[in-house]
């Protein structure tokens, strides 16, 4: 669940701005309560559920309940597939257009049954944070070329699932992007689609006519971190035709999301079995105790943790240092809000998501496998039936605070892994989860940065060598790099590689 910037704010959204020194005090949501509905934005739990940064004294401070209830709710419209323009039924375009706006999520059916819920939240999971540039444009979207310049996958029944049409004003339609769908949405070889998977959508290339800004933008709010400034540097140094290469260069799977890194960008996670993990993100910064957990975690994904404040610094302000008035932002997903229900209704819907039908059978070549798997000691740390531990391991060069280990569940080991995303980004926790490994079948690229393409490169011994030429993400200006530590797995023979990977792909 991640978004990008469109435009640089106005000075006008900065006039009456209110300097954060501290979270806002609490106040009681104006909204109704809702039973079994969690308070999504409760200051305690606010300031409880991230795991703090490796530069503690960099912990994100979130706005107080006050300011975030004061925030109108963000609308969730009717939205509609979008065909490729070979596949797009006859009048289909202009049936869209005689519609009329329709909010499909009702705030008033509160009383829904389980399965009530988990549609409701479905809408919210293809509600978009933004509509047409700088991600596909209605014009993309009617292009044939842009499907085969971009390589856009489409459903076997044509439908391009990582934006929707919406119409918001009659007579108009609309291309809808960056709601959840967008980056966990997955379209298999065979034209299947998985929903809440580790997502495959197009890295859209950057136009021309808004590199500069974009550079800018990425360059202040999305990546920079206030104790380090010499990446920021080095970006702002970048021609335009390398800024778009260096974007460009992430592949499919990989997102360089809010509070990551261009060196060090995320992994778009699988959100199949969810209910079940323990911390959220590769670095575990997000304690994962209860649906309420959940909530918070979609609402400061898209995006309120732009307007946190990192010992006074906020990466969504013009100057970093002051905050818009509620609603007046200019940064997607700032101005507006879900409502409880919303969230609520996401989560559950999240909480619903199964794995699409595994095509690998579990046959003698898995079983030896697994007895590898066994033998090796995978299952201290992947443990079966979760495949994980749900713990923490320790980032290379990270020194826990002993307080940690009563707090939060931690493994003293590192599997030496590249320390960058977990040691140098606002992400960065100082450690890296468990990762499950359910649902590898489908899932690639692989590493928390999404280095390597298959199971089959990750067992590789040259990923050590620094003449390695990652198959996934290679790194600004990279043609080779060294893909360290976790070495495990990587002195067995082929057959037992072979039969290793057969039984992981059974899981």
């Amino acid at each position: 669940m991640t978004a990008k910037t469109t435009a640089a704010f106005g000075l006008a959204a900065l006039i009456g701005g209110l300097v954060v020194t501290a979270v806002a005090s609490q106040s009681a949501p104006p909204e109704p309560k809702i039973p079994g509905v969690p308070v999504t934005w409760e200051d305690r739990e606010m300031a409880e559920f991230e795991v703090p940064l490796a530069r503690p004294e960099y912990s994100p401070k979130h706005v107080g309940s006050d300011y975030y209830y004061r925030l109108p709710v963000r609308p969730v419209y009717k939205s509609y597939p979008i065909y490729h323009p070979d596949r797009e039924p006859a009048g289909y375009l202009e049936d869209l257009r005689i519609k009329e706006p329709e909010i499909a999520f009702d705030e008033a059916k509160v009383n829904r049954t389980e399965e009530e819920w988990i549609h409701a939240g479905s809408l919210v999971f293809d509600a978009p944070l933004d509509y047409d540039p700088p991600f596909i444009s209605f014009e993309d979207a009617r292009d044939r070329s842009w499907y085969k310049s971009n390589n856009v996958l489409v459903t076997g029944e044509g439908v391009m699932p990582f934006a929707r049409y919406v119409v918001r004003k009659k007579g108009t339609v609309e291309v809808g992007n960056l709601a959840c769908g967008f980056c966990h949405t997955r379209v298999l070889p065979n034209g299947a689609v998985v929903r809440g998977a580790q997502g495959n959508p197009p890295n859209v290339p950057i136009r021309d006519e808004d590199c500069a800004a974009r550079r800018r933008q990425l360059l202040m709010r999305i990546f920079e971190t206030p104790w380090d400034r010499e990446e920021s540097s080095r970006i702002s140094q970048l021609s335009c035709q390398e800024f778009k290469a260096l974007y460009t260069g992430i592949p499919p799977g990989v997102f360089m999301r809010q509070g990551t890194s261009p060196s060090a960008p995320a992994k778009l996670p699988d959100l199949i079995g969810i209910k079940d993990r323990r911390y959220l993100d590769a670095t575990g910064f997000v304690r994962h105790r209860s649906i309420g957990d959940l909530m918070r975690y979609a609402a400061v994904n898209q995006t309120m943790d732009m307007m946190a404040s990192y010992a006074g610094w906020i990466p969504v302000s013009f100057d970093h240092k002051t905050l818009p008035p509620a609603g007046e932002s200019r940064f997607e997903g700032t101005s507006d809000r879900y409502s409880d229900a919303q969230l609520y209704a996401l989560a559950k819907f999240l909480y619903s998501l199964t794995p699409p039908p595994n095509p690998n059978a579990f046959d003698a070549t898995a079983a030896a496998g697994r007895r590898v798997f066994e033998r090796e000691g995978c299952v201290a740390c992947h443990t079966p039936p979760l495949y994980t531990n749900n713990r923490l391991t320790i980032a290379r060069g990270f020194t826990p605070p002993e307080q940690h280990f009563s707090i939060y569940d931690i493994q003293r080991i590192s599997v030496g892994t590249t320390p960058t995303l977990a040691m140098e980004t606002r992400r960065g926790t100082g450690y890296y989860k468990v990762p499950s490994l359910k649902g590898l079948w489908y899932r690639g690229p692989l590493e928390h940065s999404g280095s390597v393409a298959t199971l089959e490169d990750w067992f590789d011994p040259a990923r050590l060598r620094s003449d390695y030429v990652p198959t996934g993400f290679r790194g600004p200006g990279l043609k080779t790099r060294a893909l360290m530590g976790h070495e495990f797995g990587l002195k067995l023979s082929t057959e037992e590689k072979v039969a290793l990977i057969a039984f992981l792909r059974t899981l």
